[in-house]
Order: structure tokens, then sequence, then C-alpha cells
């Protein structure tokens, strides 16, 4: 019995800007940022076009323009971000057994055995067209022995590419990239490995084990695989994803409690809409803040299994009070909910309100067909209390 893994890295090419180009196609061929303001913003995805001046995702936008000055600044659409991911998830979800969703534009599939019934390259590469044909975004895959040759595979066949490394193939393959094409191997390590005269993955190949433990410590187990492609780590199934997060940075800093609040209420709901819909609870709440100089804090409270917001709002409502110093403006904030497990909201969890599961029952409903946030509370309403709307009853 063969085995030998064939894990398939596919990562969507410059996601954000692949998707406002399908919605507007002027923008094909030109410099494309997509990010916060011009004066407080990051990156957030950038084309082809805006890379060869030096502009990379996380750069200060301002930074990005001084760079490209003729760059289109786009300040995005996170719902059509989302739906054109879901969409390939879809496509991957129905072609594969075993896949990993680890960002909003980058899979990993396990092919494993699946090679006794068919070519596992021709599946990745099918699989490949048909998210082309289907969504008419550009996507590229590695395939690899790992996740990690794989992930670096990818990211050499990109733009709008794919490209196989055959089993015992991985040292030569990674041998002529530089030691920074590692994923997860950061500056300040490759600034010491430099030092050593380390600057390409197979300097790294020739250095004894020991040599690199001395220097990093139990890091250099890490280094030393990875300049291997070795990489034992297997894949989480999409579905045992454990938590799910929003966060928003303000224009200019914030510190009306009305307007965090507000803020806060519309996260939330968001975020527990999407635990029904994908028939999860949560038992963990938390809220982030950054403040002005970049200082950022969290907050967590466990709570029983719900994904009600009449539940999740005034606990995120009091971490704010909890956490916040009210002295200090409020540059962004975040919520979370996490430690996931499947299961419907029953009855039971809303207390025995009828009408607030109808009212629950007819916001997803509605949300579903029309889209996130189509219908949602007014912010400022006593969550708990039985104050809905006529409408929904009956």
């Amino acid at each position: 019995m063969d085995t030998k893994r064939h894990i398939v890295h596919i990562d969507l090419d410059s996601f954000f800007v692949s998707v406002e180009r399908k919605f507007n196609p002027s923008l094909i061929g030109k410099p494309v940022i997509i990010g916060g303001s011009a004066d407080r913003g990051v990156v957030a995805s950038c084309s082809y076009e805006t890379r060869k001046f030096g502009v990379h995702s996380a750069m200060p936008t301002r930074q990005a323009l001084k760079l490209c000055p003729d760059a289109i600044l786009i300040s995005g659409s996170h719902g059509r971000y989302s739906e054109a991911s879901h969409e390939v998830t879809q496509i991957i979800h129905d072609a594969v057994p075993l896949y990993q969703k680890t960002s909003v534009d980058e899979f990993y599939l396990d092919l494993s055995g699946m090679d006794r019934f068919h070519d596992s390259y021709k599946i990745a590469s099918d699989l490949r067209q048909k998210i082309i044909k289907d969504t008419g975004l550009p996507i590229s895959f590695g395939m690899a022995s790992s996740k990690v040759v794989a992930k670096m595979a990818t990211n050499q066949a990109k733009p709008n590419g794919q490209l196989q490394i055959p089993h015992g193939k991985e040292m030569a393959f990674l041998a002529p990239l530089p030691i920074r094409k590692i994923p997860m191997l950061g500056e300040k390590t490759c600034q010491k490995l430099y030092e050593y005269g380390i600057e390409k993955i197979g300097d790294l190949q020739r250095v004894d084990l020991r040599f690199l433990q001395t220097v990093f410590g139990k890091a250099g187990l890490f280094i030393w695989e990875k300049a291997r492609g070795i990489d034992h780590s297997e894949l989480v199934p999409h579905s045992d994803r454990k938590s799910i997060s929003t966060e928003h940075t303000f224009g200019t800093d914030v510190k009306d409690r009305r307007t965090l609040e507000t803020i806060l209420v519309s996260m939330t709901e968001e975020l527990s809409s999407k635990l029904r819909r994908e028939n999860k609870l949560a038992s963990c709440l938390a809220i982030k803040i950054r403040y002005a100089n970049f200082e950022t804090h969290t907050q967590q409270e466990k709570i029983a299994l719900t994904a009600a917001e009449h539940i999740l709002i005034p606990g995120i409502k009091n971490l704010l009070s909890k956490s916040w110093d009210q002295h200090r403006p409020i540059r962004l904030i975040g919520v979370r909910l996490s430690n996931l497990t499947t299961g419907s909201y029953q009855i039971n969890l809303f207390e025995d309100n009828e009408e607030r599961i109808r009212l629950y029952q007819a916001m997803d409903n509605i949300n579903f067909k029309f889209g996130d946030k189509t219908v949602c509370r007014a912010a400022g309403m006593e969550i708990g209390t039985r104050n809905f709307n006529p409408f929904l009853k009956g």
C-alpha cells in the first residue's frame, strides 16, 4: 500500500483584487490597492502591477501610495469577498473528502491514497480549472509530500499557475530558494542566519542540526526540518474550526460609548448569525481593544453553549465595560466567539420564548436569502426584552 502523502496547497491570487476586477473589468491590468484610508489604513491586498514597486500586504497605505502613486485605492467590500470565498469553498467541499481552509483565500487538500484510483495531480488540475471556470478567479496550486513544500510550490507557481514537486525531489526544489521563502521563518531568524553566511535554503541544508539547536534552541529542529521539506503536520478539517472573529478599525479614534456599542452589536449579530448558519454553538466570547498607541488588550468570558444574540450581546457589552479604560480613545475593536461545537440552538437555550425563536429564524431566513445584514436589530434596542417587531409575530 502506498503511504506517500499528496498534499495540495491552493491560493487564490491577489484574491480581493481579483474579486474587484470581476465586478469592474476596467481595473484589469492597472495597479490596484485594496485597503484602508490613505492616512491611517494598511494594504489588505494589492495587484501584481503594484508589487513591482515594492508594495505588499500589511504595508501602511500611505507608504504604498508613495511607492506607487498611480495605484487605484479601493476600500473593498467584505460581503463580496465572503461570497466569493464561500463559492470556492463549496466547489472544493464537493470535490474532495479532506480539506482545510486556513484563510478566506487559502486551502490545503489531502489527496493521499486517491492515486490508487485516479492521478492526484490530475484531480488537482481539474479542480483548479473548475474553480477558474465557475468563479472567474485566478488560482494557483502547489502539490508535494508535505504542507510546507506544497505552500512553497504554490508561491513559485504564481501567478495563475500550478507546480508539482515529485516525492524525493523536495530538497532539490528548495535548495536554490532564499531562506526567507520558508513559511513562519521570521525576519530576526533570517538576519541571524545571514550573519553565518546562510542565504539560500541549500546553504541551510548543509548545516549541522546541532549547530542550529545551539544557536536557536528548540526552534533549531523546526528550521532544519523545513529546509529539508519535512513537515508531518496534518490537515485540520474545515468543520473543526474552533473560533470565528471579526474586527473594525476606525477612521478616527473613538471614545464615544454609543458608537462602540453600535459596532459591537453589529459584529456580534454577524458572528452569531454565521454560527447558526453553520450549525455551531460557542461557549467563550472575547473582546479585543486596540488603543491609539497600538497597545492591544483582550478579555474573554466562558458562557453556556449558545448562538443567541440576546445572550451574546449583553456579554460583549459587559466585557467592554470591564476592559476599556474610558479615558483612552480606541483605534480598533474586535469580537471573537470560540470553543465552538457542532449543534443547533434549541428552544430551551432561548428560555422557551417562542417569539424569540421565530425572530431569529425569520432574521436568518431573510439574511440567508438576501445577504448578511439585510435585517438586523436597532443597535440601541434593549436586548433580552420581548420588544420585537410585530411583523414577525403569528
